[in-house]
């Protein structure tokens, strides 16, 4: 929490940033170290616009805390005692029509656990050196509805991990223009720059985007580019 990556990992990409207005953003630590949960809790509520409702010391608690509590955003370690962050993700997002937002926190940013995470439903994902200020935006930007990407560090992931069959991409379900798109996306750009890319207009970007979530099953643009890196239609190092 006090280190700091690259400076081209070092912030949130592809998201439209800033804290949303109104009511404070309401949160939930789930993190398996005392420590750094204290100081994750001590760090976030001195934050501008966050709201520290209570913490959990693992899967099972963060589940029950998240039914009580009722955060809108959870900040979930992955590898917890009794039920992992994983398993507490699907459970959450699972078990109700209007579930809390699940952003994973994390040490190595080529954990594998991450991206079964992400693609368990999971918005985004942040490492665990960042400066408080930008775990504090990663919240904020994820509670308004967008996603969190550092695309570098999820394509090191993804080429870390085999393909499984039942993620392959179903590009004969996608358009070509939904599969440019999709892309972009993965690279971690943003609906108005990719609007700006395909010279086409925002309202036109949030159609194909919303299309290829359909299309993908996808839970989230998170998950849709877990999907595209995965399939093999990006490929590591691909830049756009």
């Amino acid at each position: 929490m006090t280190g700091g990556p690259d400076a081209t990992e070092a912030v949130p990409v592809g998201i439209t940033t800033g804290s949303p207005a109104g009511a404070p953003v309401t949160l939930l630590i789930a993190d398996d170290d005392e420590v750094t949960r204290s100081g994750l809790r001590t760090l976030l509520a001195a934050q501008p616009g966050i709201t520290v409702l209570g913490e959990a010391a693992d899967g099972v608690e963060a589940v029950e805390q998240a039914r009580r509590l009722r955060p809108d955003v959870v900040l979930m370690d992955v590898r917890m005692p009794r039920r992992n962050g994983i398993e507490a993700t699907r459970q959450l997002l699972a078990e109700s029509a209007a579930p809390p937002r699940i952003v994973v926190i994390t040490t190595f940013e080529n954990d594998g656990y991450v991206t079964a995470a992400l693609s368990a439903g999971a918005s985004g994902f942040v490492l665990k050196r960042l400066p408080v200020r930008q775990i504090a935006e990663a919240v904020r930007v994820v509670a308004a509805g967008e996603a969190v990407l550092f695309p570098a560090a999820l394509r090191r992931m993804v080429a870390a991990r085999p393909l499984e069959a039942t993620e392959a991409l179903p590009t004969a379900a996608l358009t070509g223009r939904e599969e440019e798109v999709l892309r972009l996306m993965a690279t971690g750009r943003s609906n108005p720059e990719i609007a700006q890319s395909l010279t086409v207009s925002l309202e036109t970007v949030k159609t194909h985007v919303g299309n290829v979530l359909t299309k993908l099953g996808a839970q989230n643009r998170t998950h849709a580019v877990v999907i595209a890196y995965e399939s093999g239609l990006v490929v590591p190092g691909w830049g756009g």
